[in-house]
């Protein structure tokens, strides 16, 4: 039968997520006049139909079952009457890590719902004709289109796999990661935890082999040789906080140690180099984090407009 559980998104992003959906019920032509004249037995349609597709997007998950649930920020429902048809539209938003067109299509199916049990009474020819989704915002689905064949690079600081000592297991993941993000080269170096083979490693291929994105893995933490930070200083002509700072913020909400981590970003000409921790646990957070944003960054610094 598969798996039965409902989708992991806690390594998605947090963004703003908004949806807009409509439902159309058919109405007699008569029962229109008699809700514009306010002459039915029950209670104001359209007002209630609103109501209830506002209570429906926000209990959307009770419905369907795989849904997650959702700390909504704003829910309206439009009960629009005219000639023979009620059009609704129900738009809602939240910040969150999962989009929100089930809600917005739940609110606008409950509010016709609402309309065909309130009109029933007087209207047997009623149908509900559509449901649809008019358009949603947010999310991977909704990034801008990145930088695609840049040349890439990743360095591994690490005394111990320079030696031989440890294997290196995040530069395969960082490899593999930036060519399916769009990079058509990948070079790849390991040294050891020391400022000049760092920077020299780092101007290299931002002055000589015009890389577009270098990312950085190791040596990033507290300890007395974790110096990668401080090789920063004479590579980076600009900061690029932002980018370090979302890094950060990503990993923290999923690993508080997170926190120790002094990696920066920044550019060298128009080359982008991200210093990333050296664990994978640490590097798949950060490329989750990266991602698709840095591709736009990539295409940005090579000129590309906004």
């Amino acid at each position: 039968m598969g798996d039965r559980g409902m989708r992991n998104v806690s390594r998605k992003s947090t963004t703003s997520r908004t949806a807009r959906a409509q439902a159309i019920l058919l109405i007699d032509r008569a029962t229109a006049d008699r809700i514009r004249r306010d002459e039915l037995p029950k209670a104001n349609p359209l007002l209630i139909a609103e109501i209830a597709g506002i209570q429906a997007a926000k209990n959307t998950p009770l419905l369907i079952p795989y849904c997650h649930s959702v700390p909504l920020t704003s829910v309206d429902v439009q009960a629009e009457l005219r000639d023979g048809e009620i059009l609704v539209i129900a738009s809602v938003e939240a910040i969150d890590r999962t989009g929100v067109e089930m809600e917005a299509l739940t609110a606008a199916s409950v509010a016709a719902l609402t309309l065909y049990d309130m009109l029933k009474i007087i209207d047997h020819s009623m149908r509900i004709v559509s449901v649809e989704l008019l358009e949603k915002t947010g999310g991977k689905s909704d990034a801008q289109q990145g930088a695609k064949d840049y040349r890439a690079a990743v360095l591994v600081v690490s005394d111990s796999v320079v030696k031989g000592t440890r294997k290196d297991l995040t530069g395969p993941i960082l490899q593999d990661r930036l060519m399916r993000e769009g990079a058509s080269e990948v070079l790849f170096a390991a040294v050891p935890d020391e400022v000049e083979p760092i920077s020299a490693t780092l101007r290299h291929w931002a002055d000589e082999m015009e890389v577009a994105l270098i990312l950085t893995t190791g040596g990033t933490g507290c300890g007395p040789r974790d110096i990668t930070p401080e090789a920063m200083d004479g590579v980076f002509d600009r900061d690029a906080t932002g980018i370090a700072e979302a890094v950060r913020s990503y990993g923290v909400d999923r690993n508080r140690f997170a926190m120790l981590s002094r990696g920066r970003a920044g550019m060298r000409g128009s080359t982008i180099i991200v210093n990333l921790p050296g664990s994978v646990g640490a590097v798949e957070d950060g490329l989750d984090a990266l991602f698709p944003m840095l591709s736009h960054a990539v295409q940005i610094s090579e000129g590309g407009a906004h």
